[in-house]
């Protein structure tokens, strides 16, 4: 790989995250109008719905504020204390921005909705609301459009059908983003058809029913990317297929004998370390297995720009430990 090569993937990389932050930027700044909004119209209009679709926005624009300073903070670059670098911090700010989701939309829609549907709720005019939704709607769909444009580039620049990727992806800011937003617009609706219910029957009923649709709605998303966040930080390795190939490129090695423990870690978006114990041939020189260990770096590196570290333990393969009276491993 030479430098131009370098500096086009560093160049590419850089555009990638500039356009995740675009990304959250445009749905912190989208949710929290709309929250506000929302939130006036709900007391207008009297609707527990309405005041749930307000906590879900508000509680995306917190998560939105938390996604950004996961990627603020992951792009740190490795040092003493960190030699492997940041790109761990992501997740866990990440993990954090699903519990907001949980405890500030979750939560407080499930209580309304309940909370409604024992005491009952006196309707207002709806107007206000209706016209809040509307504008609700554009506005999300807007955020989503965004989103979801930056996942299937993601998507067709890895050759990855766009729902594989959307579950697989290790940049959960782009994905809790599409996530979010479609769920917003599925709450609009929500909202908008309890209002409807309750003005076609003069019940709060229906109000009260959206308001738990919506929060019910919200745990669902708060698990998928609580779960996907976890999975990253406990280690999750590099998709089967992948794991394949990396496996078939080291094999290609003119003195590679085996394969004998394949590791790899995804470590970021665009960050992964791959680990494996390699048998050697018997015959070659300690300088031959040294060249073969770079040229297979450069070889995975080439292949897979997002593989950052490699590291090859040259290990004796089963049959010469056996010989020699040695443990398996």
């Amino acid at each position: 790989m030479d430098a131009r090569d370098e500096g086009a993937g560093a160049e590419n990389e850089e555009a990638t995250g500039g356009e995740s932050v675009f990304t959250v930027i445009v749905a912190a700044a989208a949710n929290l109008g709309i929250a506000l909004a929302k939130a006036v119209a709900g007391v207008i209009s009297g609707s527990s719905a309405m005041l749930s679709e307000a906590a879900h926005s508000f509680a995306d624009t917190v998560t939105e504020l938390l996604l950004l300073t996961a990627l603020k903070r992951s792009e740190k670059p490795a040092d003493e204390e960190h030699p492997l670098g940041y790109g761990g911090e992501r997740y866990v700010w990440a993990l954090l921005a699903a519990v907001a989701t949980f405890v500030g939309g979750a939560v407080f829609s499930l209580y309304d909705g309940i909370h409604t549907l024992v005491a009952g709720e006196d309707l207002g005019n709806p107007l206000v609301s209706y016209i809040v939704l509307a504008v609700a709607f554009l506005l999300e769909g807007f955020s989503l459009r965004t989103a979801v444009k930056q996942a299937r580039g993601e998507a067709a620049r890895f050759r990855t059908p766009f729902r594989t990727y959307l579950r697989y992806t290790p940049d959960t800011a782009v994905k809790a983003v599409v996530l979010e937003d479609s769920a917003a617009l599925a709450g609009l609706l929500l909202a908008a058809g309890g209002l409807l219910g309750g003005q076609l029957t003069g019940s709060g009923v229906w109000d009260g029913i959206a308001s738990l649709c919506i929060g019910v709605l919200l745990l669902w998303v708060a698990w998928v990317l609580g779960r996907s966040n976890a999975q990253l930080l406990v280690g999750r390795p590099l998709p089967k297929p992948i794991r394949a190939e990396i496996r078939s490129i080291l094999l290609e090695g003119e003195h590679v004998e085996a394969v004998l423990e394949l590791t790899t870690l995804v470590q970021g978006p665009r960050e992964a370390l791959v680990a494996a114990k390699v048998d050697f041939r018997d015959a070659s020189t300690a300088a031959q297995i040294e060249w073969a260990c770079e040229d297979a770096a450069r070889r995975l590196q080439e292949r897979f720009p997002a593989v950052r570290r490699v590291y090859l333990d040259p290990t004796p393969g089963f049959a010469q430990r056996r010989e020699e009276g040695l443990s398996p491993w």
